[in-house]
């Protein structure tokens, strides 16, 4: 047990290769991997940012999550394993109360498999030494002030190596013409809606094209989930390029989790739906292995975050580079969208996330589903201190209830607030057809107060397995249809 972290989930790493090693040295990385580990639970990820996590590790995260908490995450427990708390809730209530929320904003880099499980101490006095304006001992008393500025300084150069560079600020969108018919739709300022489809668990193209077809004309795009839930359906990539060839006319979402992939894997993807036309890519860090049909896969920790793919998304976008250095000739084209988690933690802590992939770059969030207005508002009003509505747009989640038994479900989702009035209505609405009304009597309800709610900007549908409830949902509640239909057109 550590004195200032949760207890590590996994053991600490391993150097890839020992050959570089000397005897000396391996001694004090043992010595430096014990003490480390009995303060902060350490792993020896060879990337330290005690600094900027309030002296608590993050890689005692089971995901391994290096920017903030997931979806899932309680006050009392972790998602993956109930009997730890959360390392994330640590870190933010730990960062309150030394009043250092701000250095939860910077964007922390992935690991580098060359350096972990090796020491950091000796690396820290070599810069230490080879920096002209390394913080002075003497000056700690003398100056503070530059003390302080040159310290933050040298641990930044420290932890950010040159492939990354992450920082606090906002990165806008280094284009100007709309990438996708979604972004053209939203820029237009109308109120915009989209829908989601999950890919079938066969090799048919048949549900999603009758699927995209009873959308089209409605919403702006479709999302296709990527293997929600850790299970396996035909691919987001796959479903999202069918939808883009069939007969429809409905441009695709492609949602992209981080869970099963490397960011090499991530990066070939990416080129690949963007080479296949596809333009509007939505980042996910994704659910843990756990909540997956046995048998369950070796539950390593995720190479990235939400976070880290939009960044790295957005500079290959933008910047014309890969991870590596390497220059993209021809960039891919891309919209980049996150998830948002109104009820997943206390607004104030959900806002600093929201902030990071703001800042990172992503354009869009399409949130969970809204069933508490109120406590919606509250998440709304959190981004607006921050000021972040007028960088991002927000597509507030909606799932239309169908039967009591969905209801009750909900109430039980990491991350979803149901009101027991909502559940109790849906209850006592009578037979599966009267349950299905007053689901649609519901939403139609939700949907009058969120087309009415500022700084909202559409909504996002996600009726599982009833898409064909959504034109109806739009027709009787008066939500427009999209307006720009080609890029070609004028968007003001």
């Amino acid at each position: 047990m550590s004195l200032f972290s949760p207890p590590r989930y996994q053991a600490p790493f391993k150097p890839y290769r020992r050959d570089d090693l000397t005897p000396a040295i391996k001694i004090f990385t043992a010595a430096e991997g014990l003490i480390k580990g009995a303060l902060f639970g350490c792993r020896m990820c060879g990337n330290c940012l005690l600094q900027e996590t309030a002296f608590v590790c993050p890689m005692t995260c089971p995901k391994g999550l290096r920017n903030g908490l997931c979806g899932g995450a309680t006050p009392e427990a972790c998602e993956v394993d109930p009997s730890r708390p959360c390392t994330w809730y640590k870190i933010y209530e730990r960062a309150e109360k030394l009043g250092r929320e701000d250095a939860l904003l910077e964007n922390n880099a992935p690991l580098d498999g060359n350096r972990v499980g090796r020491e950091t101490w000796i690396d820290v006095v070599k810069m230490w030494r080879e920096r002209e304006d390394s913080p002075k001992v003497t000056e700690y008393f003398s100056d503070r002030e530059k003390f302080d500025k040159d310290w933050e300084n040298l641990f930044y150069d420290i932890r950010q190596p040159e492939w990354w560079q992450g920082d606090k600020k906002y990165h806008a969108p280094a284009y100007e013409e709309p990438i996708s018919l979604l972004e053209a739709n939203l820029r237009t300022g109308e109120f915009t809606c989209t829908g989601e489809i999950a890919p079938p668990l066969s090799v048919s193209e048949t549900v999603i094209c009758k699927k995209a077809s009873w959308l089209s004309g409605y919403v702006a795009a479709a999302n296709f989930t990527d293997n929600a839930s850790a299970s396996a359906r035909m691919g987001s990539m796959a479903a999202s390029k069918l939808c883009l060839d069939s007969a429809s006319g409905l441009e695709p979402v492609m949602q992209l989790q981080a869970r099963d992939r490397t960011r090499v894997v991530i990066e070939s993807d990416v080129m690949g739906a963007a080479g296949l036309g596809i333009k509007n890519i939505l980042c996910l860090s994704g659910d843990h292995h756990r909540f997956g049909p046995g048998p369950v896969s070796k539950p390593d920790q995720f190479d990235m975050d939400a976070v880290q793919m939009l960044w790295m998304l957005r500079r290959m976008r933008d910047d014309g580079k890969y991870l590596d250095g390497r220059n993209i000739k021809f960039r891919p084209q891309l919209f980049l969208g996150a998830a948002g988690s109104p009820f997943g933690a206390p607004p104030k802590y959900e806002a600093i996330r929201a902030e990071k992939k703001i800042n990172a770059g992503a354009q869009f969030i399409q949130t969970q589903p809204i069933f508490d207005y109120n406590g919606f508002l509250e998440w709304v009003e959190a981004l607006d201190k921050r000021n972040l509505l007028d960088k991002v747009y927000i597509l507030a989640g909606m799932i239309p209830l169908k039967s009591a038994r969905a209801a009750n479900f909900m109430v039980d989702v990491p991350g979803v607030s149901i009101p027991p009035e909502i559940v109790k209505r849906m209850d006592n609405a009578g037979d599966k057809d009267g349950q299905a009304e007053e689901g649609v009597a519901i939403a139609l309800e939700m949907i009058e107060k969120l087309k009415n709610t500022p700084g909202i900007s559409g909504i996002h549908f996600m009726a599982v397995h009833w898409e064909a409830i959504i034109p109806r949902l739009m027709d009787e509640s008066g939500l427009p249809k999209p307006s720009v239909t080609t890029l070609s057109e004028t968007v003001n």
